[in-house]
């Protein structure tokens, strides 16, 4: 069968990161590549007890029939102030929508803003599947550059100004790929400047609530002084990426855009899962993801150890949170031609390129940590540093 595809499928071919999943089939791989959440910390006990009680509830009949594609009302009131942590104050029920998941928030946004050709800038280097689904979208990415604050706020100064943006993308707080974090005078540029010009903001917010040192900042949106700034944030890092639920926190306008696009994508976000978060949220939330952050802490260093012993010449950032290393490799090697034979000794990781919005980069890799033991760590790290010095030859530890 010869099928007729549409023309945007020219743009697009599976992430890096999917077509690494399929390697975790195999028990003696290593994997650095994924961005998953560590097991030890998926709650299964208590979403066991949470959904049992909700289903042979009052609730149950409300869980098994269609739900409105806004959310939950009461689930959204719990969301607006959960936000509240974070800065962003002063929302109503009308400012929020379920969404399912991370991914789906930033649908919904470019399928609200973006027509063919539209510009979208990002920071460079940012998160992949944003590139993917942008593409589906047939919009166009630009880079802007970073520093060790953020933004280069002259360089997207330029970039607003030559290209006139419809939307900039963020994850300021342990962005994926690099796990940097803006701080608050580079937020509050970025609001200030994107009010200026015009330019809504996508804030993505997956893992701010992972910090386990250093001293919180305020989300970007609450800096916001027009309504120009959408934040998204999604429980898949805290409680069970299985359960595929978040919230976008907007201007009411756009909330009700998203929420028209919505009906057409998913309808509505799993009514048992928006309970179950919900649940969880009230009851355990708080002190499951103090008790979490003491291991990804302990596997960062692990990770940060062990690149310093084995694989000193490789320049790699240390983040204060999240869940991602990234760093670049030595003598211009190309990350993306060194996977196979990594895989070959059981270690994954993502080649840096593919988080870049104008491509190479080749000699840069995304290391994550959450989901790999101590011991697994040090002997992944190493493997991978007995392969890299083979490739360059002569350098010593």
């Amino acid at each position: 069968m010869k099928y007729g595809y549409s023309q945007r499928m020219a743009n697009l071919n599976g992430t890096a990161t999917r077509e690494i999943f399929k390697l975790l089939s195999r028990p003696e791989i290593i994997s650095f590549a994924g961005g998953l959440p560590a097991s030890e910390c998926l709650p299964e006990r208590e979403i066991a007890q949470i959904a049992s009680e909700l289903l042979s509830g009052k609730d149950a009949m409300r869980i098994l029939q269609y739900g409105t594609s806004e959310g939950f009302d009461d689930f959204r009131d719990a969301l607006v102030k959960y936000v509240e942590k974070v800065g962003i104050v002063g929302q109503e029920r009308e400012n929020s929508l379920v969404i399912s998941g991370g991914q789906n928030g930033i649908d919904l946004v470019l399928k609200t803003l973006i027509d063919k050709g539209d510009t979208v800038l990002v920071e460079d280097p940012t998160y992949l599947a944003f590139l993917q689904i942008l593409n589906s979208y047939e919009g166009r990415a630009v880079g802007v550059r970073a520093n060790a604050d953020g933004l280069d706020i002259d360089d997207l100064t330029r970039k607003i100004e030559k290209h006139k943006p419809k939307l900039l993308y963020v994850v300021p707080t342990f962005s994926n790929p690099t796990g940097k974090t803006y701080t608050a005078e580079n937020r509050k540029a970025i609001a200030d400047l994107t009010a200026k010009y015009g330019v809504t903001v996508l804030e993505d917010d997956p893992y701010g609530k992972l910090r386990f040192s250093g001293s919180p900042v305020p989300s970007l949106k609450s800096f916001d002084q027009c309504g120009n700034i959408v934040y998204i944030t999604s429980f898949s890092k805290l409680i069970s990426p299985g359960l595929r639920t978040g919230v976008a926190v907007g201007d009411k306008e756009i909330i009700r855009k998203m929420t028209i696009c919505k009906q057409g994508t998913d309808l509505h976000t799993s009514n048992l899962s928006q309970l179950i978060v919900k649940e969880y949220m009230t009851k355990y939330l708080e002190g499951h993801i103090e008790q979490s952050l003491p291991l990804y802490k302990k596997r960062k260093q692990a990770m940060i150890k062990a690149i310093d012993a084995y694989m000193p010449f490789l320049e790699h950032t240390d983040p204060d949170g999240g869940l991602f290393v990234f760093g670049k490799l030595p003598c211009g090697l190309d990350a993306a031609k060194l996977l196979p034979q990594a895989v070959e000794r059981n270690v994954a990781y993502i080649q840096g390129s593919v988080f870049y919005a104008d491509g190479g980069h080749e000699d840069t890799i995304r290391l994550n940590y959450s989901n790999a033991s101590e011991e697994q760590i040090e002997r992944g790290i190493k493997s991978l540093a007995q392969l890299i010095k083979e490739k360059i030859g002569g350098i010593r530890q």
